[in-house]
């Protein structure tokens, strides 16, 4: 099988994971956690095929994605009463889905040879849209527009990509290298609170 699709397929399930278990920490019922688990896992994608006119949308002529999706949904709802933290389970796989999906969403661009800004900037979408539906969908703040590092790990991610395909490194080097660079700055930038700089100060008032 091909490194980009084996990549997709893991993408896909660590986004249903985080999409069922944020579903799940909402008390939705069982249709519910199926139904934020497909967006979370197939929004970004859906929203990049759309824009480069890839229509109809992959998941649409494809059905192995929507089986990926049901079988890691009902995983994450059977193993649901051995965990307790909802957080850092979403957390993680979040951190695991973007990884994965940015790179799913660079190589689109390479394959569609676009410019490597706008390749990063399709890794962005297919990593962090999916997140964003599903966020409003629970009526949540989505995370990229959070002080959270969210987006900017995708950027980090990307241009690592593109470094690395510089020195002339195998390709499934600089795959495996970029989205494990992306998960683990996400996972430090919220251990440590990394936060982007702000370009203004909110003044508070004292009574």
């Amino acid at each position: 099988m091909e490194s980009i699709r084996i990549i997709e397929i893991l993408g896909t399930c660590a986004f249903s994971i985080a999409g069922a278990f944020a579903a799940m920490d909402k008390k939705l019922d069982t249709f519910g956690v199926f139904i934020i688990a497909f967006v979370t896992a197939m929004g970004g994608g859906t929203l990049r095929d759309v824009l480069i006119g890839e229509l109809p949308v992959k998941w649409m002529l494809d059905l192995s994605s929507g089986f990926v999706v049901l079988l890691s949904t009902i995983a994450a709802m059977l193993f649901t009463r051995f965990l307790k933290n909802f957080h850092n389970i979403l957390l993680l796989f979040d951190s695991i889905g973007i990884g994965f999906f940015t790179v799913v969403g660079i190589r689109t661009g390479i394959a569609l040879e676009f410019h490597p800004v706008i390749s990063i900037v399709l890794g962005t979408i297919t990593a962090c849209f999916g997140g964003v539906i599903r966020d409003i969908s629970l009526n949540n703040i989505p995370l990229i527009f959070k002080k959270e590092i969210y987006a900017t790990t995708c950027i980090f991610g990307g241009v690592i990509f593109f470094l690395l395909q510089n020195i002339d490194m195998p390709q499934m080097s600089i795959e495996i290298i970029s989205l494990v660079s992306i998960v683990i700055f996400r996972l430090l930038a919220v251990k440590y609170d990394w936060q982007l700089p702000k370009i203004w100060k909110t003044e508070e008032t004292t009574k």
